[in-house]
């Protein structure tokens, strides 16, 4: 797809807990979006567990093989610091820049 005929980004709130049970949620709510630009708002976020974590990197992954924009925003601090725990600090900028 060619980027500037790109429609503009669905954005997508982040659960505030991804554990389990979320994680199921985001990656079917994912998968209806494919073929869409998308921007996750990890603004809410107060917990990701390692399964939040595989359903985002895969999405990551997906959206990049399909040349489509794919971005985590507004990351809390919360979140931050446990993509650093989860040793997964790539997706998402320390300085707000998101990864696309």
């Amino acid at each position: 797809m060619n980027p500037a005929s790109e429609p503009d980004p669905v954005r997508v709130r982040l659960p505030e807990v991804m554990d389990l049970e979320s994680a199921e949620v985001l990656a079917q709510d994912l998968l209806a979006l494919r073929g869409c630009p998308v921007v996750l708002d990890a603004a809410g976020v107060e917990r990701l567990g390692g399964l939040g974590l595989q359903v985002l990197l895969s999405a990551r992954r997906t959206w990049r093989e399909d040349h489509l924009h794919f971005a985590v925003v507004d990351a809390s601090d919360a979140f931050k610091t446990d993509l650093t725990l989860l040793g997964a600090s790539t997706l998402y900028v320390s300085n707000g820049t998101p990864q696309s």
